[in-house]
């Protein structure tokens, strides 16, 4: 099977979930297509348990046809980054940099090393085939929240703008810093000697400022183009070359692609939106974004449910992705309340701030990307199946729940 087939099989499925959930399911989009995803998998397992449909040689087929980390998941995460910096406002922004930058930054950490001590205490206990080193990679990847869903429930929920703000930029910069603390954590883990700390701060930093630098120098560029000209469909074509082209440019050079994504992201959604563009090309570029968003998030989850198939998932895994989703719970917990402490003193938080927050911190497809990427192995074994586990109950009972909550704290 080609890889122009099986991208195409997965298109035509996320099309007919996303009329299933339009049609009649009526909620978010993301909602919808992951219940519809995890009602699929549901039924495919049944089938191949009962010997009705070969389905794990036939999702292992399917995989194999397409190499996820090279291709399709490095170009995945440069869009989803990318789409989700267009949308947010450096100007409501101003703000509230200071919440938003220690929500991003020290919260993802304090999440990231409270995650890996727990789940590496349970590991210890039901004999997971995971290091320390191991449970803080999945500790990095579930900590980046995903706004989708959440900041349209919110507003309905007439849920202070204040929060909606926080929620969304905290969400898009911490997508940036869990994926660099990922990458580098990866780099440690399969490295032949130990990295000293020394290292690993180095390679962060050089990581973090050289992709924000990239990113600005390449959107600045783009900007400039784009105020040569008027014509929609060039300029959308323009802003999906800066993406592509400028996140396997950064790879080159060893920057932080995900970082750039972010910032030449921010940089034409603000900047070159208001400066560089027409009303129409505003229009376009806004529709064009929100469906490359919609459909990739679509493939993602179908993706994992594929990789769940052709995975051995034991009753231990099963068991530490139940008891995954309290610890991914507590720890964003724990580490929200760590940062707004300290801020409360100079900084007025809105009515149940930190409650939102961990319950509105939904994971999606930037944890299923980088699962993903995980090389092949017991550890990818293990760390996909509890990663699913944990966004399905994020996204559906969390989502599912999240207006009642953000109503009884805007009543």
């Amino acid at each position: 099977m080609s890889p122009f087939e099986v991208v195409a099989g997965l298109i035509v499925v996320v099309a007919m979930f996303a009329y299933i959930n339009h049609r009649w399911l009526r909620v978010a989009p993301m909602i919808g297509v992951t219940a519809l995803s995890l009602v699929l998998a549901i039924v495919l397992l049944g089938a191949d348990a009962a010997g009705l449909v070969p389905v794990r040689p036939l999702a292992i087929e399917l995989l194999e046809a397409i190499s996820l980390d090279d291709t399709l998941l490095r170009g995945m995460l440069g869009l989803l980054l990318f789409a989700g910096a267009l949308h947010v406002d450096l100007a409501e922004l101003r703000g509230h940099v200071v919440a938003v930058s220690a929500l991003a930054f020290a919260s993802t950490v304090l999440s990231t090393f409270a995650v890996a001590g727990l789940l590496f205490a349970l590991g210890s206990t039901v004999a997971l085939p995971l290091s320390f080193t191991h449970c803080l990679l999945f500790g990095a990847l579930i900590s980046p929240t995903d706004p989708i869903a959440v900041v349209g429930i919110l507003a309905r929920a007439g849920v202070p703008s204040s929060l909606r703000t926080q929620i969304t930029g905290e969400s898009l910069f911490n997508d940036g810093v869990g994926v660099v603390m990922f990458t580098t954590i990866l780099v440690v883990a399969n490295a032949s000697d130990s990295a000293g700390a020394q290292q690993v701060i180095i390679t962060f930093a050089r990581e973090t400022v050289g992709g924000a630098t990239f990113g600005l120098l390449t959107g600045y560029l783009v900007y400039r183009i784009l105020r040569t000209i008027d014509h929609y469909p060039t300029e959308v074509m323009i802003t999906l070359a800066l993406v592509l082209g400028g996140y396997a440019a950064a790879v080159r050079l060893h920057l932080s692609a995900p970082i750039a994504a972010v910032c030449s992201g921010l940089l034409i959604g603000n900047q070159g939106r208001f400066l560089a563009m027409s009303d129409v090309t505003r229009d376009r570029l806004d529709t064009f974004w929100t469906l490359i968003e919609e459909i990739l998030n679509g493939v993602l989850f179908l993706l994992v449910g594929l990789e769940l198939l052709r995975l051995t998932v034991t009753s231990q895994i099963v068991f530490a992705a139940v008891l995954a989703v309290p610890i991914a719970l507590a720890a964003r917990f724990a580490s929200v309340l760590a940062v707004l402490l300290p801020l409360s003193r100079r900084i007025r938080f809105a009515r149940g701030s930190a409650a939102l927050l961990t319950w509105g911190g939904m994971r999606g497809a930037i944890s299923f990307a980088l699962a993903l990427s995980l090389p092949a192995g017991p550890v990818h074994d293990v760390l996909v199946p509890i990663t699913y586990g944990v966004v399905v109950f994020s996204i559906l009972v969390q989502g599912l729940t999240l207006d009642r909550l953000a109503r009884h704290y805007a009543s």
